[in-house]
């Protein structure tokens, strides 16, 4: 569902005293899916069932599923794994990293123009 969908919905559940029910694999560190997961905080019930843990598939075939589609897809798909879109010229855990509160913006000073 994409956000604006969701976001634009939420509002029904003010007067309707409704609930969101939302079933989906990962897709990337991004959108309103990823942000009430890990930080929708105790209002929202998570459940993870990775694929390795259901019974009836195969190990052998999962194996061979992620040789098929590689890790990237695999990870999110069979593996419940929040990760980086493939597009991402810095990883998350890098621009996590590089934040930090001792360090001050930087902040240009004014300039004053005359006519």
């Amino acid at each position: 569902m994409p956000d604006d969908l969701y976001y634009t919905t939420r509002p029904m559940l003010a007067v309707s005293g409704g609930r969101v029910v939302a079933l989906s694999t990962p897709f990337g560190k991004r959108g309103w899916f990823h942000d009430e997961w890990t930080k929708g905080g105790p209002s929202w019930h998570r459940a993870k069932v990775r694929a390795a843990e259901c019974v009836r598939i195969d190990p052998v075939w999962l194996e061979q599923e992620r040789e098929r589609i590689g890790s990237w897809w695999f990870d999110q798909e069979y593996d419940v794994q929040f990760v980086d879109t493939d597009d991402q010229l810095f990883s998350s855990d890098l621009v996590d990293e590089a934040i930090t509160p001792d360090v001050q913006p930087l902040v240009l000073p004014r300039l004053l123009w005359s006519a």
